[in-house]
């Protein structure tokens, strides 16, 4: 144990002149474990509402999606690109378009998609979502009236739908001719299902069909307009999508899962910065006792100041003697912070104390997502923050003369 911090430790730990004195050395402690404690819980916190919503959003999506018009020859080079790169797990082509679902007088714009479930199933997590019906009558063989749909669950409460229901399906982009002018072209689906994602974009927008169905409703007979790929490490994405841009050409427009959600993955992360920042400002609060604290012990002490320097003692002995209350107050309220912080993000993880109405959360209690990094990103910004505070009233004991601390202390 060195002599600096033999001396800081007493310092800390003698009876103090006051009350005053002592409450402000809990304040600037508890300050500390405050702060540290509401960052690590408040992280922990975004970080699993952030993991849910982005593994919700993967499970629903392909990991990279190629657009293009396609035609029976497009599809089969597309495929024979995706199976020379070993990175690649599984394909599946679809075809995607806009249209107006109408039923009981009721109409919303959604998204229709055809696909193949027996390769679609192996690219996303959808099979798993069905929360109603069955997939089996989207991979029965065509010439059913009318073909089957499977609509995204909130979409169909919108529409007030059910399974067994007819709805029509109008798209605006193409027409035909009925004699009496141009009519845009209608087609009847019958709900076999309903599917719940867990993100909303999708369960209100999304309807999915045979894929042969689809293309001929959009004039993409043996076609498709896009392909998913499903990836063996989803890490890869950014760098398969750039190796697919440069084999397949300015043709098809490659994007990956985070392409797609940008916007979305932006203001996620915008919101736990300033969240972050928000929270950092306790810590900073809590440094200002330190500092404060500091201040008066080295009045408080100024006699004993004087002493040490008269014996030898020069202003870095005084300076490190200062650094280390400020050390020891700042591992006390960082170590209390971390200590609470952790047990309160266990113990909403175990025990449902915020329940979650699932109708808007998809979930009924808040997910934890406790993070080595953020941890120590926490405990490294508070311990710099704190020894700062220690700083000034470190130079200015430092700078006190002896003969004045000894006449006057």
């Amino acid at each position: 144990m060195s002599t600096e911090f033999f001396i800081a430790r007493r310092y800390l730990l003698a009876k103090r002149k006051g009350l005053f004195a002592m409450i402000t050395t809990v304040i600037g402690v508890a300050g500390v474990a405050l702060g540290v404690a509401a960052l690590i819980v408040t992280l922990a916190i975004m970080d699993g509402f952030q993991s849910d919503i982005k593994k919700k959003i993967i499970d629903a999506q392909a990991h990279i999606t190629i657009y293009g018009r396609m035609g029976p020859g497009d599809l089969g080079r597309v495929a024979a690109v995706l199976k020379s790169d070993g990175r690649v797990r599984a394909e599946s082509p679809f075809v995607l378009g806009q249209g107006i679902l109408t039923f009981d007088g009721r109409s919303t714009g959604v998204v229709l998609k055809g696909f193949d479930p027996s390769s679609e199933f192996a690219v996303n997590n959808l099979k798993s979502d069905l929360t109603h019906g069955s997939w089996a009558e989207l991979s029965a063989p065509p010439g059913g009236s009318p073909p089957p749909v499977v609509l995204g669950e909130e979409l169909a409460k919108d529409l007030g739908l059910w399974t067994g229901d007819d709805a029509v399906l109008v798209s605006p982009e193409e027409a035909m001719d009925a004699g009496l002018g141009l009519l845009p072209r209608m087609k009847k689906f019958r709900v076999v299902g309903l599917v719940r994602t867990g993100y909303f974009e999708f369960d209100n927008t999304m309807a999915y069909c045979p894929i042969g169905v689809a293309g001929d409703f959009f004039g993409l007979k043996n076609g498709a307009n896009g392909v998913g790929v499903r990836l063996n490490d989803i890490r890869d994405a950014r760098a398969v999508a750039a190796s697919l841009r440069k084999s397949l050409g300015f043709a098809y427009n490659v994007k990956t899962y985070a392409d797609m959600n940008s916007t979305l993955f932006a203001a996620l992360k915008l919101e736990k910065f300033v969240m972050s920042l928000v929270l950092a400002l306790i810590i900073l609060v809590a440094t200002f006792n330190i500092a404060s604290n500091l201040l008066m012990m080295s009045v408080e002490k100024l006699r004993d100041i004087g002493i040490l320097r008269a014996m030898g003692a020069g202003p870095g002995f005084i300076r490190r003697v200062f650094f280390w209350e400020g050390n020891l107050i700042a591992i006390t309220g960082i170590a209390l912070g971390l200590g609470l912080g952790i047990g309160i993000c266990l113990f909403i993880a175990r025990y449902p104390v915020i329940q979650l109405p699932s109708d808007i959360y998809y979930v009924t209690k808040v997910p934890v997502d406790l993070k080595l990094s953020n941890i120590l990103l926490t405990v490294a910004v508070s311990y710099l923050l704190c020894m700062l505070s220690a700083l000034y009233p470190a130079l200015r004991a430092s700078k006190v003369s002896p003969v004045d601390a000894i006449r006057y202390g």
